[in-house]
């Protein structure tokens, strides 16, 4: 068996939370001047994130979009599809989200759930995964075409990092609604997963549309990183905006609006 390179370089100190939190803000700032360009320029932009269960997927669009408006970062999460949705062209559900101009829209997995847990649970057929790896080019090929920017992130995780955080999911009651009913079964099948991985990447890692991979053990750095580099992809520039004064109240049609309020149901003020 052939030996593992050993990565020998010096492992970068973890972030300090005040210095994570400067850099995020002035990250967000720049998606907020990104997504004026988005709206002027009428683009059309997805981005794609997927990765093993524990990954960071969540946390790190959480941190994409805590800022900005959600009418123009737009995020898609699809339950497991209806027995209707079953009967569709695969793809067909995932087309209805996609963005339309001025918007950039964010999935939190994709149809890429076929090449990953679709395969590894067999949630899919043999036949019906083949032809997934083998279309998929093509149909990225022809979204990129119709120019729709296309940018994918994988979150790489490692088997320790990822047993932590499960861990932390059952212990913690604030975190367990995130275990699913495949998140355990992910544990044990961890080299099916890997495989899926190898397959996907080498039938659909192309030129116009690549896999961008983040290493996740570390999530500040990787949120740092992915919005980093997501703005480092997306063409955009600062759209000049008019100076705005905010106008005083008009005390036309004045009155005590306080005292229409008395006897309504207020709120306990506990805090």
């Amino acid at each position: 068996m052939a030996k593992q390179k050993i990565n020998t370089a010096v492992p970068k100190p973890k972030l300090k939370r005040k210095e994570y939190e400067k850099e995020v803000r002035r990250l967000q700032a720049q998606l907020c001047l990104l997504q004026d360009s988005v709206k002027h320029d009428g683009s059309r932009i997805i981005v794609v994130f997927e990765g093993r269960d524990g990954a960071g997927k969540g946390g790190t669009i959480r941190t994409i979009t805590e800022r900005v408006s959600p009418r123009i970062f737009r995020v898609v999460a699809l339950p497991a599809p209806s027995d209707r949705e079953k009967t569709q062209l695969y793809m067909q559900r995932y087309l209805s989200q996609f963005p339309a101009a001025g918007e950039i829209v964010i999935f939190d997995r994709s149809w890429y759930n076929r090449a990953g847990v679709e395969r590894v649970m067999g949630f899919c057929s043999q036949e019906e995964y083949d032809r997934f790896l083998a279309l998929c080019p093509l149909v990225e090929k022809y979204i990129t075409e119709t120019g729709i920017q296309l940018i994918k992130f994988w979150l790489e995780v490692s088997n320790e990092e990822q047993e932590r955080r499960f861990e932390a999911r059952i212990e913690d009651p604030l975190r367990q609604w995130k275990l699913s009913p495949v998140d355990l079964p992910s544990r044990e099948r961890w080299y099916d997963y890997s495989h899926a991985r190898d397959a996907m990447l080498k039938a659909t890692d192309t030129d116009y549309s690549p896999w961008r991979i983040v290493r996740s053990d570390d999530k500040k750095k990787a949120r740092l990183n992915c919005i980093s580099h997501l703005l480092d992809l997306i063409p955009w520039k600062q759209i000049p905006r008019e100076k705005v004064k905010l106008p005083k109240r008009s005390n036309k049609g004045s009155y005590d609006d306080q005292a229409t309020l008395e006897g309504r149901r207020f709120v306990p003020e506990k805090y």
